[in-house]
């Protein structure tokens, strides 16, 4: 198309040697505290930057970037060339200043005429209350250099959270199972747990059974959008003694005396249903 509409099909002219550099992006880790409550981080990032030498100019010290001779300065030369159309004029980029309209004779010795160099920086970020796996925190202008001393893209630090020794995040809730014999749970106890916020005791109510949540309101993860926290649910699992001395297995058979359950009957529900057991129910009308 630039054959035979020429300016018409696209950009015509020299190209910048200054553009906009490209984002970077840094993973970084945090404990479950600190994505519950925020924190403030020092990051160390490899990138580039622009060269003190030249200030980004890409020529050595006391030199400058010259006209190129072959096109002039217009970053593109022409061609005509004879075909059954007629007189046909081609243009393309400058083979010898590569469409930039100038040449740079004496690049800077310190970046090799990119106008950039790498190095690395120290950087302070804010994590929000909040944050889980995944999140990102754009930093606007703290990605890479451009070439030619152009603008920095942007920085984008990804969230990655450790696992907890004793909590499993679902969201803003937290969750742990805390395991009780089966006289605390007949009886009723207090269990100390080591929270986000301290040390609380846990309630645990005559007659709890295993499988029971109890959940401590406001406990959890704060909401990175919006006021509050989540909570923090706490599982009951009751442990069945697996071994009894003499001693133990007679007061067990006392209290089932006691209870009437010497030889208990039990009770039965029905089991869950397969696939095709629930198709056959619908189609003939149960």
């Amino acid at each position: 198309m630039d054959a035979f509409f020429g300016a018409a099909s696209g950009q015509r002219g020299p190209r910048s040697r200054t553009r906009r550099g490209q984002d970077a992006m840094i993973r970084l880790e945090i404990t479950l505290e600190e994505a519950a409550f925020g924190t403030t981080k020092e990051l160390q990032v490899d990138t580039a930057v622009t060269c003190t030498t030249c200030s980004g100019e890409g020529a050595a010290p006391g030199t400058s970037a010259q006209t190129c001779d072959m096109c002039r300065g217009k970053g593109e030369v022409s061609q005509v060339t004879r075909s059954f159309l007629g007189q046909v004029m081609t243009s393309r980029p400058c083979p010898q200043c590569q469409g930039f309209g100038t040449v740079v004779p004496t690049p800077c010795p310190e970046c090799a005429g990119d106008g950039r160099v790498r190095a690395r920086r120290t950087l302070t970020v804010k994590i929000p209350a909040g944050v889980d796996n995944g999140t990102r925190i754009q930093l606007a202008g703290e990605g890479e250099v451009g070439p030619g001393g152009g603008p920095a893209g942007d920085l984008y630090v990804e969230i990655a959270e450790t696992s907890h020794t004793v909590f499993q995040r679902r969201g803003d809730d937290l969750h742990c199972t805390v395991t009780i014999p089966m006289t605390a749970a007949s009886l009723g106890t207090q269990v100390p747990l080591q929270t986000l916020d301290g040390l609380e005791e846990v309630d645990i109510r005559p007659g709890t059974q295993s499988g029971q949540s109890i959940p401590l309101h406001g406990r959890g993860i704060t909401h990175l959008r919006g006021g509050g926290r989540g909570d923090l649910i706490v599982h009951v699992e009751v442990q069945t003694p697996t071994k009894l001395d003499a001693e133990q297995e007679e007061l067990l058979r006392r209290l089932a005396v006691l209870r009437g359950e010497e030889r208990p009957s039990g009770q039965f529900a029905p089991g869950q249903q397969g696939l095709f057991s629930r198709l056959k129910d619908a189609f003939n009308g149960r």
